[in-house]
């Protein structure tokens, strides 16, 4: 059976209890367990068409809560660029990927309730995967959350909390309610299971190159949740032999909210103390005046502005293992590339567009870039 621990301090937990973080330290969990058996390119041969196709590798099996996520598009756009088009998910965001496992692993838990927290994607995808399961389910958002998205968690049947403040306060929020027995917290940042479901995105990268990887990936970051597991893939293939190398992550951050950025740019293990943040990156700077009092702001890219992300020693030691790096993009450049991904056919919310951004002019090695986001769940950017 897999088992939580804690990266921190070791303790350990059985993921058949309601324990949503580490007792001793109240961080997030990792998850061990040992892989079913070998995965091959010929074994995946006449598989079903879904991330449920490399049940080798992953901690759940035999579901009954799937919506037919994965085997997204990878699409060139350039001659080294290209694009794997997550909007395409059934809740229409990579989210699906993660989603799905807790969803599934709550419907095998039976809890009383399950409660999410998110800034729209991660909850839509959670709401949706609940009503599969036929599992009550509360989301919690910040206000000023696109309402295109607070309309799909309502039409999913979740009930839909709204909180005043930012994304810190509305995890609180959600976090408190967690503590409640009875509860199944599926959240996107403390349970690893839905990292096990992000890190398909890479298996799905293998397959379709035809058993390697392109030199780099780059991935939006905020949470982390798709760049960490895609060094969960990238580990476990190198580990088998399925790859001879691991590729550069490259991490991409808003500007005006690049926490982990910072924390790279300085070479810590973690994230700087709020006295040694850039002026820019002040906890009063992300806040702006809302009805109900202060609110996050800043950025378009709603969907990466976590001022202090709770993996952040695990987001910072994945990109360095890998070779990787940290860019940021202006608010400036997020309106540019949306619109050029547009005219190029590609219709993206404003978070789905920072990777290209960063790295749509590379010309001097291959990277894929996650459009992750649907351009309908925000329309565009002002």
């Amino acid at each position: 059976m897999p088992a939580y621990i804690c990266p921190q301090d070791g303790t350990r937990a059985d993921t058949t209890a309601l324990t949503w973080c580490c007792p001793a330290c109240r961080g997030p969990w990792d998850l061990e367990f040992e892989a079913a058996g070998a995965l091959s390119l010929n074994s995946l041969t006449g598989r079903v068409n879904s991330l449920w196709r490399y049940e080798e590798v992953l901690p759940l099996s035999s579901p009954t809560t799937t919506l037919g996520e994965g085997r997204t598009p990878l699409v060139p756009v350039t001659g080294t660029v290209s694009a794997k088009l997550d909007f395409l998910m059934p809740t229409l965001s990579f989210k699906d990927r993660g989603a799905v496992m807790l969803a599934e692993l709550a419907r095998r838990l039976s809890p009383e309730r399950v409660v999410a927290d998110s800034s729209g994607n991660a909850g839509t995808a959670v709401a949706a995967y609940c009503a599969r399961a036929s599992l009550p389910c509360t989301v919690y958002v910040p206000e000023g959350t696109s309402p295109k998205k607070t309309e799909q968690i309502r039409a999913h049947g979740a009930h839909l909390e709204i909180v005043p403040g930012d994304r810190e306060t509305t995890a609180a929020a959600a976090r408190a309610a967690a503590d409640v027995p009875g509860t199944f917290y599926a959240s996107h940042v403390f349970n690893p299971y839905f990292l096990h479901g992000t890190k398909t995105y890479v298996y799905e990268l293998w397959e379709d190159l035809g058993g390697r990887l392109p030199d780099a990936v780059a991935v939006p970051v905020g949470n982390g949740t798709l760049l960490l597991g895609a060094a969960l893939a990238t580990a476990e293939l190198h580990a088998r032999g399925l790859i001879d190398r691991r590729p550069a992550l490259i991490a991409v951050q808003a500007e005006n909210v690049s926490p982990l950025a910072a924390a790279f740019r300085a070479g810590a293990e973690d994230l700087l103390p709020e006295d040694l943040l850039p002026e820019d990156l002040l906890p009063e700077d992300l806040l702006r005046d809302g009805p109900a009092g202060p609110v996050a702001s800043t950025t378009l890219a709603e969907g990466i502005a976590i001022p202090r992300p709770p993996r952040a020693r695990a987001i910072l030691a994945a990109v360095r293992e890998s070779g990787g790096t940290f860019l940021t993009v202006t608010e400036d450049q997020i309106r540019a590339a949306q619109l050029d991904l547009a005219a190029r056919g590609f219709y993206v919310e404003t978070t789905g567009v920072a990777c290209w951004a960063a790295v749509g002019g590379w010309t001097d090695r291959s990277v894929v870039v996650p459009l992750c986001g649907a351009g309908l769940k925000t329309g565009l950017a002002g």
